[in-house]
């Protein structure tokens, strides 16, 4: 799995020399964070919404196919353009990772604790 992500990580990294008309991560660079931070909060609505509707009453397992589907595309959306910040504010994913490895085995209420210190 981090592979992918390292490899999306080393294709932005390359697009942050790339001209704006030539690359859609280029033009977020060249607009700055609240383009980068826009384009987040977009997506992690667009995600709401869709887990939202995934919630709700549907029948039918082609209705069920299709939200779930449609989760993981907002998903793979977000995802993505909170690679774009890393990549926009030089945080290597290898960092995220790391942070993601150190908080593995604590509890959320432990580590919201340690924060507040």
């Amino acid at each position: 799995m981090a592979d992918i992500i390292k490899r999306i990580a080393d294709v932005l990294e390359q697009r942050k020399s790339a001209g704006a008309g030539e690359s859609y991560s280029a033009s977020l660079y060249r607009k700055g964070d609240n383009a980068i931070l826009a384009k987040i909060a977009e997506e992690a609505d667009e995600l709401i919404e869709a887990a939202g509707e995934a919630a709700g009453e549907t029948t039918g397992e082609a209705a069920h196919e299709e939200q779930r589907r449609r989760i993981l595309h907002e998903m793979a959306d977000l995802w993505f353009h909170c690679q774009v910040l890393l990549a926009h504010k030089n945080i290597a994913v290898e960092e995220l990772l790391a942070e993601l490895e150190r908080r593995f085995g604590t509890s959320g209420h432990e580590e919201k604790r340690r924060r507040g210190e």
